[in-house]
């Protein structure tokens, strides 16, 4: 087995482990990457996932020594992407601890989790720039909605390495954490994302991801029918325990 799961409440960390390869993907663990957050996104209890690469490194992309052998990613138009879940759209958040590094097909799926928690060596890149390998996992797509196009186009014209500070500055990354640390600082943040009213949270989410798709009056629209639906289960409770905590003494926490 390429991937393993590992649940701690309602966190579910799905570690990819083929150290040989330095975590390049091939067909059956790109197979087994969808498989298990498939699961993850039925699991009831789960709340939370978050995507780690073992042995210190996140993921070498596509494993190339494989494709030159002939045994190639699957490359059919619908389902699954070569690397797995990478067309998935999860109705749950998922967090990305990257550690060495997230190149190519990796940073790929850096790009599809929601948020990414970088180690402070980490490298970032598209790396198969270099082989005449394409980014058909999102990368053309997902790249320039997270950091604009120009942005975009410059790590995707020359691949070049991009540091942690650097992906933090622009927007790649959302937090730089001390080598050795990514994935325990992702499943803290997991845990704290967890802990908040789900529903609601989750609506929010969603409208965020598909407002772009839309006319402003849509996406307004879209937004606030999927607020209604959690007034009465969330927000009412949530006004009340306010009143009698935080609003009562006039703070925030």
């Amino acid at each position: 087995m390429s991937v393993r799961v590992e649940k701690n409440g309602p966190v579910t960390t799905v570690i990819l482990h083929r150290p040989e390869v330095r975590n390049a993907v091939d067909a059956d663990a790109a197979r087994e990457l969808a498989d298990a957050f498939r699961a993850f996104d039925a699991d009831p209890d789960a709340r939370v996932g978050v995507l780690y690469g073992d042995a210190g490194t996140f993921c070498a992309g596509a494993d190339l020594k494989a494709v030159s052998e002939g045994r190639l990613l699957r490359l059919e138009p619908d389902g699954d992407g070569p690397m797995g879940p990478s067309r998935m759209r999860l109705s749950k958040p998922v967090v990305a601890a990257l550690s060495g590094h997230a190149v190519a097909g990796g940073l790929e799926l850096a790009l599809w989790c929601d948020l990414r928690v970088a180690e402070e060596d980490a490298v970032l890149g598209v790396f198969c720039r270099r082989w005449g390998v394409p980014l058909i996992d999102g990368g053309t797509v997902r790249l320039p909605r997270l950091i604009g196009l120009s942005r975009a186009l410059d790590l995707i014209l020359t691949g070049r390495p991009v540091s942690a500070g650097e992906a933090l500055g622009m927007g790649l990354v959302n937090r730089v954490v001390p080598k050795g640390e990514a994935r325990s600082a992702a499943e803290a943040l997991a845990a704290q994302i967890a802990a908040f009213p789900q529903a609601c949270m989750n609506a929010d989410r969603a409208s965020a991801y598909t407002q772009a798709d839309l006319s402003f009056e849509d996406a307004m629209r879209q937004e606030f029918q999927g607020g209604v639906k959690v007034l009465q289960s969330e927000s009412i409770p949530g006004a009340t325990r306010f009143a009698q905590g935080a609003g009562r003494h006039g703070r925030f926490e």
